[in-house]
């Protein structure tokens, strides 16, 4: 993406038909390169990629893009803030699994390390007192089933 825009580290937040920033965020409206349309890039302040990139409305002239304002760039905040906090739950989902057997709550936690990435079981009584914890291949799939048999073994590593 080619920066026509004037230098937008010093001074008030931008607020022009094509770029609009404020509250983290910088709003760019850009060529669509797939068709003759336009869209608009949300970009949170520090992050080299945008967060989100959707079809923006042409102008009256139906061949420029319809200016930003504060309405829209609102909008647009709130629509970008959503997606990424639906990316954090899921991500959160994925590395953080729980399930109960009996009184016993059996969770496994998967830590994403560049270099040495692990995954661990856990055991947790109705107290919330831990009982046991062992670390296992990144690739152990947890359900009541393996929770069950990790209990009646003796909490010993799978």
């Amino acid at each position: 993406m080619s920066n026509d825009y004037p230098d937008l580290d010093h001074g008030a937040p931008a607020q022009e038909d094509r770029l609009w920033q404020g509250n983290g965020w910088t709003a760019r409206v850009i060529k669509n390169e797939d068709d003759d349309g336009w869209a608009v890039a949300m970009i949170k302040d520090g992050e080299p990629e945008p967060a989100l990139v959707g079809p923006w409305t042409m102008g009256r002239d139906k061949k420029n893009p319809k200016p930003l304002d504060v309405n829209a760039f609102n909008t647009l905040v709130k629509t970008a803030n959503e997606v990424l906090r639906r990316h954090e739950q899921q991500l959160h989902a994925q590395l953080h699994k729980s399930v109960s057997v009996d009184d016993i709550r059996v969770c496994l936690d998967i830590t994403p390390d560049e270099d040495d990435p692990y995954a661990t079981l856990s055991a947790f009584d109705q107290y919330g007192e831990q009982l046991a914890r062992v670390r296992v291949a990144l690739n152990f799939k947890l359900s009541a089933t393996s929770a069950s048999a990790w209990i009646a073994n003796g909490y010993q590593k799978p």
